[in-house]
């Protein structure tokens, strides 16, 4: 009682002291569990977990700490124990849209495409006008194979004045339901709607790739590259397309454009995670790497990142950070022959060093680790190139170009994903 009187009270701390010592008299007291369970919740806490899951078993259906559990879980990254609970917490939800797109996101990062579609349905029958909504359902309805299922719920946008998203994933869906030319028809209209919009360029690339139209791809890219000429990846796309036109020289320089433009994609995932909790901050990251090396000076992967960020901040040949560069790297592939990225990092610091033969020597060791490494395969073309040795080159390039195409594939394919999970995010 005294918990629930400071509570009205708005005096959280206090009552949950006393919701406390209440348990602590008797665990299984279902007030005090529903009072500490709603403040913890109410809070954002993951001490809510615990509390509820002790409430469930002894009450299975109750249906408020079911789906108080699931958003907890949801936000804690656990799709699958939150999908269980978003089940048994009914109806609970069907009239709060962030919960309906949680738990639709949920089941699509565990693959349950078709429930995530009766998921969200019930969200867009919640105000089927919202054209924010549609492009959500349209978006999880791609991922689903059901582009005509997409196509019908984007009519209605459609039909009036469409922005470029709905466009984008117009597109999509027409090419999905091999209808080209409506699918480059959309993109047309869309890149017309928002000009800078590079992914709208990249669409485009993919289409006149998949259809053998390389010189239409390189034309539109090219549009795309003058309304944003700092956008590394129109470079990469270009650059992939010429290849395939056996104009090896403006593909390579495309590549070499777009590393210029955006070095940072050659970063392993180690160091790209590092840098991520550092808020991207080359500097601190380097920090926090050089301080556990302190430690543990003979860790080949902290090594590895060190050589790796002293790179990515630009030292030049010459000076003590470039000489450290280099010994960092040598001694990571000494103490770890088979860390490719390393040897990647050595390539590249061989490169600028201008030892061609010792950079073309890395790239192979780490290709035949990893015959998949885009960073490894663009410097080994660097190498045969400074070395005056363009015999294997063009195959090279095909290979490179190969790669980046299928990524781009793959990055188009997250599309429809990252705009459910984004939207999620700001619920």
């Amino acid at each position: 009682m005294q918990g629930t009187a400071y509570a009205g009270e708005g005096h959280q701390p206090e009552a949950l002291a006393s919701f406390g010592t209440a348990l602590k008299i008797s665990p299984d007291y279902l007030p005090a569990l529903q009072g500490a369970a709603q403040i913890e919740y109410d809070a954002g806490r993951p001490g809510a977990v615990p509390l509820l899951q002790h409430l469930l078993r002894l009450r299975p259906a109750d249906a408020t700490g079911h789906g108080m559990l699931a958003v907890l879980e949801y936000q804690q990254g656990n799709c699958e124990a939150a999908v269980r609970h978003f089940e048994k917490a009914g109806a609970l939800f069907d009239s709060k849209l962030g919960a309906l797109h949680a738990y639709a996101t949920c089941l699509v990062k565990i693959r349950e495409f078709a429930r995530a579609l009766k998921v969200f349905q019930r969200a867009v029958a919640l105000d089927p006008a919202n054209g924010h909504e549609r492009h959500l359902l349209a978006a999880i309805q791609l991922m689903a194979h059901q582009p005509q299922d997409a196509l019908a719920t984007l009519q209605r946008l459609e039909a009036g004045s469409p922005d470029a998203q709905t466009l984008e994933l117009a597109a999509t869906a027409y090419e999905d339901s091999n209808d080209t030319p409506q699918a480059v028809a959309a993109l047309r209209r869309a890149i017309l709607l928002d000009p800078r919009n590079v992914n709208l360029y990249l669409d485009f690339a993919n289409i006149s790739s998949a259809h053998d139209s390389f010189q239409v791809g390189i034309d539109v890219v090219s549009d795309g590259i003058e309304q944003v000429p700092q956008a590394a990846p129109l470079y990469l796309a270009r650059g992939v397309l010429y290849v395939q036109l056996a104009e090896y020289d403006k593909a390579q320089a495309d590549f070499e454009s777009a590393h210029d433009l955006d070095p940072r994609q050659s970063l392993s995932s180690a160091a790209q995670g590092l840098l991520a909790a550092q808020k991207d901050d080359l500097d601190r990251a380097l920090k926090t790497v050089q301080a556990r090396l302190a430690r543990k000076p003979s860790d080949s992967l902290l090594l590895y990142l060190q050589a790796d960020f002293l790179s990515q901040k630009g030292a030049e040949p010459g000076t003590s950070e470039f000489q450290l560069a280099m010994r960092s790297a040598r001694q990571a592939v000494s103490l770890q022959p088979t860390l490719g990225g390393a040897r990647t990092v050595l390539a590249k610091l061989d490169l600028q060093a201008g030892n061609y033969g010792e950079a073309v020597e890395q790239c192979r060791k780490a290709l035949e680790r990893n015959p998949n490494d885009q960073t490894a395969l663009y410097h080994l073309v660097q190498g045969l190139r400074k070395s005056g040795k363009h015999a294997e080159i063009p195959d090279l390039l095909k290979r490179l170009a190969a790669l980046r195409k299928q990524a781009a594939k793959e990055q188009s394919q997250r599309y429809q994903y990252k705009l459910v999970e984004d939207d999620t995010q700001t619920k």
